[in-house]
């Protein structure tokens, strides 16, 4: 089965592409073919990102169409309270060592697909799987398809877990080409696997262009990763060279179909990124601040019982866990002040019945679902409390906040996803969450936050998609998998 104007549709997701650096790359001519996509297509300039603005969490939604409460993954690190311990899926090699490298290996290419991943909602993979689609994806965090691999160990992973191969003897299931590095791969090819941070976009543009060759499916997710990796190293300010690097790999795709004019007679194409990225300078190490009032549940604990908190950084932000352990319980409204007091925590959010809540600087802000303010997305809400808070207006009964875009949606589902921490907190610019390898982007770029800087990112719509930007007043990442499934004529 295919669209019913018979195109196949290629998603492509370049891993912290900022369109004001998109736009410099195009400008400066070191991305030749995005430039061309962008002659061609209509440009949404400010898609919005999930909460926190991490990879996990972006692509979920990216690829289910709902948030964190309803899709279930809540950050690059988060506490999992049925199994009373920490969850990492790779925020640096030394916080995946902390952790142990097979513990944090399972849970980011099986578990999180798998287990995490919540089973009562469908991935696009698997929406157009069961409507007879032929369905393909390059290294994609979120890939679950209704097609059985077998893991096939390779390169540097089967090297490092060779002695302990029963914990990787699980099949997994994706779209009907699944190609993950050195773990997955649906059919031979002669693309070099790796899984090297900053060394991807080559091979995921290999197998691209592989199965471009061979006509092999009719949906394809090209991920180009690697704009986070050095984006993260060198600053999202310096990412010309890794986004032209994105584009000198899509153009493999490109060449692989005979030239952009015969991909796009053939192809829609929708370029996308998760989140955007903005200068850090300086770490916060909120574990070791706040282990100074309360005993904080370490990687390693021989006493885990006793632990009063759990701390997971996520980027620039971060989830703090009231634990129920044997000892002396943390007080949650001590713990909500301190949080307030902490240099570099700009926003805190939290549960409170059906309601979230954000404070700062001793104001609070609390909303719900309800009828009496709308937002930019159409959505209604009851608020109560004061906008400030979220430098928010309400001119004409709407809330708009230029600065935390999408800010009640977001915040909301943030703390109301199952595996939320008491408190989702949010960093001020210029700070990063030191994760538990004692490791941050100082110098460099980070995202997570609510904030403008971390959240809005390209969205570009070439041979499908909406007539016009107007189509809605606010775009998420959440618009994209509807958007591909009605492409392929699926409601």
């Amino acid at each position: 089965m295919g669209s019913p104007a018979g195109k196949k549709l290629v998603l492509t997701y370049v891993d912290s592409l900022r369109t004001d650096m998109l736009e410099r790359a195009v400008g400066e001519g070191r991305a030749p073919t995005f430039g061309a996509l962008l002659e061609r297509g209509l440009l949404i300039p400010d898609c919005v990102s999930s909460f926190p603005s991490v990879t996990p969490v972006a692509c979920a939604e990216m690829v289910t169409g709902v948030a964190a409460d309803r899709h279930w993954i809540s950050g690059m690190n988060w506490f999992h309270k049925l199994e009373r311990r920490y969850v990492e899926y790779g925020s640096s090699l030394e916080a995946t060592r902390a952790f142990g490298v097979f513990r944090a290996l399972y849970d980011l290419v099986y578990n999180m697909n798998l287990a995490h991943l919540n089973p009562e909602v469908e991935t696009l993979f698997e929406r157009l799987d069961d409507a007879g689609v032929r369905t393909a994806c390059t290294p994609f965090l979120i890939y679950r398809g209704r097609h059985r691999h077998e893991v096939s160990l390779d390169g540097l992973v089967r090297r490092a877990v060779e002695t302990t191969r029963l914990k990787f003897r699980h099949h997994t299931w994706g779209p009907a080409e699944l190609f993950y590095g050195d773990l997955y791969a649906s059919r031979e090819t002669a693309c070099k696997s790796t899984s090297i941070p900053g060394a991807r976009d080559g091979y995921s543009a290999c197998c691209g262009a592989e199965l471009e060759r061979l006509g092999a499916y009719d949906f394809l997710l090209l991920s180009l990763p690697d704009n986070d990796n050095y984006s993260h190293r060198f600053g999202p300010e310096s990412s010309v060279e890794s986004i032209a690097k994105a584009d000198h790999c899509f153009a493999k795709l490109v060449e692989a179909a005979g030239g952009l004019d015969r991909l796009l007679a053939d192809h829609a194409v929708i370029l996308v990124a998760d989140h955007a990225q903005t200068p850090v300078d300086r770490g916060l190490p909120l574990a070791d601040v706040l282990a100074r009032d309360w005993t904080v549940l370490a990687p390693s604990e021989d006493r885990p019982e006793l632990a009063q908190l759990a701390v997971s950084p996520t980027g620039r932000a971060a989830h703090v866990y009231l634990l129920p352990g044997e000892g002396e319980r943390a007080d949650p409204d001590e713990v909500r002040r301190r949080l307030g007091e902490i240099e570099g925590i700009e926003l805190v959010c939290r549960r409170e019945g059906d309601s979230a809540v954000i404070e700062r600087d001793g104001r609070a802000l609390r909303f719900q679902p309800g009828d009496e303010l709308r937002d930019l997305r159409g959505e209604r809400w009851d608020v109560a409390g004061d906008p400030r808070v979220l430098q928010a207006s309400t001119d004409g009964g709407t809330f708009r906040s230029d600065e935390y875009p999408d800010a009640l949606m977001r915040a909301r589902s943030a703390v109301m996803a199952p595996h939320a921490g008491d408190f989702v907190v949010s960093l001020a610019p210029g700070y990063e969450a030191v994760d538990w390898g004692g490791v941050s982007h100082a110098g460099g770029g980070s995202h997570g936050s609510l904030h403008a800087g971390d959240s809005l990112g390209p969205l570009l719509f070439v041979g499908c998609g909406p007539a016009d930007a107007g189509a809605r007043g606010r775009w998420a990442l959440r618009d994209v998998a509807p958007v591909v499934l009605e492409h392929f004529g699926i409601e």
